[in-house]
């Protein structure tokens, strides 16, 4: 059964995988589960499009039976058409791509609601927000990276996280708005007045010894 998104408007914290013990993933979805997430953020890298390599659908299977929470997948590989497919089947529930990775992303998008998914358009720090504008209104989420893609515990690049501005006066109150990198109880609020509902936090969640109390601190500073 595919999860749908949480309804637009919601501030929605999203751990990112990236940074939890890979040795202990289920054990550590849970955890962060029991704080009343909705998603988790499961960083998919080829060792291509970025420098580096981390898990594919035969692990996000593996996780699919242990966990119920949304799976917002974030595909930063080459060639995300040529997979799609195989990690739908293997659980995941919003698939999102880079527009740097493909000349066709209207027809990927429709691919990938075809496979029972929602999609998301996501884009790196130096690509403009024009690049997106006439795929954006057939996704469900976008995505503004706000570190460059590859490797946790980056530092916050505002001027990227201010893209979300324009992004957000595009498509308006009903598609979810994401950030990814960077993201704490501190720079948390500064992307949330820009106009994001969707926080993926990984460093500040599973480099903390209590994740729960973590993920509060990150709500809390969004009040």
């Amino acid at each position: 059964m595919t999860r749908g998104l949480p309804s637009p408007g919601t501030i929605e914290v999203v751990p990112s995988i990236l940074s939890a013990d890979f040795a202990r993933l289920a054990e550590e979805i849970a955890i962060v589960a029991s704080a009343g997430v909705k998603m988790i953020h499961l960083d998919v890298m080829d060792g291509h499009f970025v420098p580096n390599i981390t898990i594919g659908p035969p692990v996000i299977a593996k996780l699919r039976k242990h966990s119920n929470l949304l799976f917002d997948t974030h595909l930063m590989i080459s060639e995300p058409a040529r997979y799609a497919e195989s990690f739908a089947k293997a659980g995941a529930d919003n698939i999102t791509f880079h527009i740097e990775t493909t000349d066709k992303p209207s027809e990927l998008v429709d691919r990938i609601h075809d496979l029972g998914c929602t999609a998301g358009i996501t884009l790196n720090p130096e690509t403009p927000v024009e690049s997106i504008e006439k795929v954006v209104p057939l996704c469900d989420m976008v995505l503004v990276m706000t570190v460059h893609p590859g490797f946790g515990g980056q530092v916050f690049i505002d001027e990227a996280a201010r893209k979300v501005i324009a992004i957000r006066k595009i498509v308006g109150p009903d598609i979810r708005v994401e950030v990814d990198g960077g993201i704490d109880s501190e720079t948390a609020p500064i992307v949330v007045s820009y106009g994001a509902d969707t926080l993926v936090a990984g460093n500040a969640i599973f480099g903390k010894s209590d994740r729960i109390a973590a993920i509060r601190a990150i709500r809390a500073a969004c009040k």
